[in-house]
């Protein structure tokens, strides 16, 4: 009975694909616009991270900071004790524009990471992808991260997302690459909407 409803018809499948695109043309172009309006600066950002087998490469974010967030970085973290730390956080971090705190607390600023699967750069799912400093200072354990593709969501979002300290951080990322499947992927997409639904330490 449901193969034979006419709104199923390959002309209506045909509008409906249209109309999944125009929706997520306007949210896109929504969100471009007003990052652009915060400040007049740049729409996406990139920064160099590091992939699978020690591989730089450059992930693409929608911009949530100010301009000069990354000269801020190291004075911001001299004044939160946090010079030389192995991952720097912050949840007041004053670089943060209005638009970013709520792109940043839905994940919107990730979906441009999306590219940078399809060029082969991240997966959807796997460890966050760390930057060079960060890869600098792994021991013998934990580089073993670097053995998969590093992925729009893993285990750090679904798991308090900004709030695991270090060491559990460390557990989690080698915890994946050891116990991978693709159905645990699966479980993550899952666990990550309703994360994403119930934004809970994000910032």
């Amino acid at each position: 009975m449901t193969i034979s409803l006419p709104q199923y018809s390959p002309w209506d499948m045909c509008k409906k694909r249209f109309f999944d695109v125009l929706v997520s043309l306007f949210a896109v172009i929504v969100t471009a616009i007003a990052i652009k309006l915060t400040d007049g600066g740049p729409i996406f950002y990139t920064q160099t991270r590091v992939g699978r087998r020690d591989k730089p490469f450059k992930m693409i974010k929608f911009r949530s900071m100010v301009v000069n967030a990354d000269k801020m970085k190291a004075e911001l973290a001299k004044e939160t004790g946090q010079d030389g730390c192995f991952i720097f956080k912050m949840k007041d971090d004053p670089r943060v524009t209005k638009v970013g705190k709520f792109i940043r607390k839905f994940s919107i600023d990730e979906f441009p990471q999306f590219l940078n699967v399809l060029k082969g750069d991240m997966s959807v799912v796997g460890p966050r992808p760390p930057l060079p400093e960060e890869v600098a200072q792994y021991n013998q354990t934990y580089v073993t991260r670097l053995l998969v593709k590093p992925g729009i969501t893993g285990p750090w979002q679904v798991s308090g997302r900004n709030d695991p300290g270090e060491e559990e951080s460390q557990q989690l990322d080698v915890s994946y690459v050891q116990n991978w499947s693709v159905l645990g992927d699966i479980v993550y997409i899952l666990r990550t909407i309703g994360t994403v639904l119930h934004p809970n330490g994000a910032y």
